[in-house]
């Protein structure tokens, strides 16, 4: 399915229970400032949203991301009124590609964090913590 009118992909990256994160620059200029993250962005030309989650999570972090390990997604509404909706995807990541991660040219660094605790976390992005959250019925 090619998705038309989309403005970006995140995707949370699993692997027993923890989720690839990484904490944002603090540079004001971009939107959550020291926030932690996860892997994705805004789409470029006419990629799919997969085609984008997947091109940014190779550049962010070094990992080459097959489409079979994506096992769930989701298009949403912009998270503000006249912005394009937005794609989240949950997927699953290797030891291998765990240990093979190079960050790229954003972000201070990245962990693997327990995924409660990104739910959680006060410094996390809301509104990807809240889809998360739903998608695995836990509370935040």
């Amino acid at each position: 399915m090619i998705e038309q009118d989309f403005g970006g992909a995140k995707i949370a990256l699993l692997y027993r229970g923890q989720v690839l994160v990484y904490l944002r620059d603090d540079n004001p200029e971009i939107p959550w400032p020291g926030c932690w993250d996860l892997p994705g962005g805004g789409r470029e030309g006419r990629e799919t949203p997969v085609e984008c989650v997947q091109r940014e999570t190779e550049e962010e972090f070094g990992i080459l991301l097959p489409t079979r390990q994506i096992v769930w997604q989701q298009r949403f509404a912009g998270i503000e009124a006249g912005l394009p909706p937005t794609w989240f995807m949950v997927g699953e990541i290797t030891l291998a590609q765990i240990a093979a991660i190079r960050l790229g040219n954003e972000g201070q660094c990245w962990q693997m964090m327990p995924a409660d605790e990104f739910i959680r976390h006060p410094q996390g992005i809301a509104h990807l913590r809240q889809r998360l959250a739903d998608r695995f019925g836990l509370l935040g």
